[in-house]
């Protein structure tokens, strides 16, 4: 006796995906395929995989973070006391 299953139900729970979509427009999309070449990677979802995964190594870096603070920190001064000098 075969057990019926119900359609369209997930009996596998340790297989859960996680995915998203993307909108470009035409400016980022021409961005993105320069990005593309650069990395020599064909597949969108593993050249948007590979770039946030370098963008990731850059920015977690302890030197990255710590001109990241010296800049941030700035940008808050700057605002508190009305210096608009820079965008």
């Amino acid at each position: 006796m075969a057990l019926k299953q119900k359609p369209f139900t997930s009996y596998h729970e340790d297989k859960q995906l996680d995915s998203f979509t993307v909108r470009l427009n035409a400016q980022e999309r021409e961005l993105f395929e320069k990005l593309k070449y650069t990395i020599q990677q064909e597949k969108d979802s593993t050249a948007i995989k590979q770039l946030a995964l370098s963008v990731a190594y850059v920015i977690l870096d302890e030197k990255v973070k710590g001109i990241l603070s010296i800049v941030l920190n700035n940008y808050r001064k700057n605002k508190r006391l009305g210096i608009v000098d820079f965008d």
